[in-house]
């Protein structure tokens, strides 16, 4: 099997690591601009199984270059590239999954469908952690229950040992973080699709010691397309982020004076743009070199089984793994891309043309693989 991982940041490198330590061995090409990013654990696999390439993602001949012969394709690059990049890898008769982000992106996607049936390959968009490995769990809930009232999924990529005063450290893109807390997010309520602002639906969600209790809120990117699919068929449909108790309340506070604004404002004749002046000053704050980070995830759907009440809970708690020095967040966003690239290839996934992982990944399957990654997820059962 040959891939290539096109973005060589925290994510791509985790990406890339995870396909060259299967069994059987895969060839991996890692791809960016600048291949300064690249994860050390890597470094052993250079000249063997894994070779870099320099490579402009805005160029189309150089991208159709890297996918020559490839089986199949990852993208770690920002969710804009996505739609053309899944494009060119159809060009190129490739399989391919992406990280994903943004809906209307993958609604642009969602246009090359017939193509890609047409040509027996399967575009995944969507495929981290959220979206992506909390979609494959919400849908295995759905699927376990004979009717479905509710699901709700709460994910946070947290520091093992918070620091104030916001009791968070970068666990991947702070520009990226500071998007989702602006944007307003989109859930089911009553079965119909509403907007909510980022931020709000405050609440407390209990987890075993020593992680202890977490506050959660809305934010947006983390569902998909789940309400679109399952608008009038599911009551409530939610996703927030979860983080330590107070981190809400100070970001709110910080997003309402202004500072994680987008727009240019002018001091004393300079034009300054806030939210780049807030990521400069607190990212020596926010970073942690030695990793020690965790992820925490819980996916709940309710509905009926068996006439009765029931709910079906998944739980998963991965931490930074000090072995390979790869973070919790990026081994549950970047293998989990991995993992879905792999499937596509050996033909695992429910069908060719475009769709989201929780429409084309078998959830028991992709379990299986993520246990097989020292990242397990425990699933429990019972009364509502």
């Amino acid at each position: 099997m040959r891939f290539l991982v096109l973005g060589a940041g925290t994510q791509g490198s985790a990406a890339a690591y995870d396909l060259l330590s299967v069994e059987g061995g895969s060839e991996v090409t890692i791809a960016d601009l600048d291949l300064g990013g690249l994860h050390p654990a890597l470094t052993p696999h250079l000249g063997g199984r894994l070779r870099t390439v320099v490579l402009d993602a805005s160029c189309t001949s150089e991208v159709l270059a890297a996918m020559e012969g490839v089986d199949g394709v990852l993208s770690a690059l920002p969710y804009y590239f996505n739609a053309e990049m899944a494009r060119l890898a159809l060009d190129s008769g490739c399989h391919f999954a992406d990280l994903g982000g943004n809906t209307a992106v993958v609604e642009e996607q969602q246009k090359l469908d017939a193509r890609a049936r047409s040509l027996g390959l399967s575009i995944v968009a969507d495929v981290g952690l959220a979206p992506g490995m909390v979609n494959v769990l919400a849908q295995g809930g759905i699927d376990r229950l004979e009717s479905t009232e509710s699901v709700r999924m709460w994910v946070g990529g947290l520091p093992q040992h918070p620091r104030p005063p916001l009791n968070y450290q970068i666990v991947y893109s702070l520009e990226g973080m500071l998007d989702y807390y602006v944007t307003p997010a989109e859930i089911l309520r009553a079965g119909r699709r509403v907007t909510v602002e980022a931020l709000s639906g405050l609440e407390t969600v209990d987890f075993p010691p020593p992680i202890g209790p977490l506050e959660a809120f809305y934010t947006a990117g983390g569902v998909s397309t789940l309400p679109v699919r399952y608008e009038g068929r599911i009551d409530t449909l939610a996703y927030k982020t979860l983080r330590y108790p107070g981190h809400a309340c100070t970001m709110r506070t910080i997003r309402d004076l202004g500072l994680l604004s987008d727009q240019e404002t002018d001091y004393d004749g300079t034009p300054v743009n806030p939210r780049r002046f807030f990521i400069q000053r607190v990212t020596p704050h926010l970073t942690n070199s030695d990793g020690d980070d965790m992820v925490v995830a819980r996916v709940e759907a309710t509905g009926l089984l068996a006439d009765r009440p029931t709910r079906i809970r998944y739980d998963v708690v991965d931490r930074y793994d000090p072995a390979t020095g790869i973070t919790a967040m990026a081994r549950t966003t970047g293998f989990s891309l991995a993992i879905v690239a792999l499937m596509q290839v050996r033909g695992e996934v429910a069908s060719v043309g475009v769709g989201t992982p929780d429409v084309v990944i078998p959830a028991d399957t992709y379990l299986g693989e993520l246990e097989r990654r020292g990242i397990p997820v425990e699933l429990s059962q019972e009364d509502a």
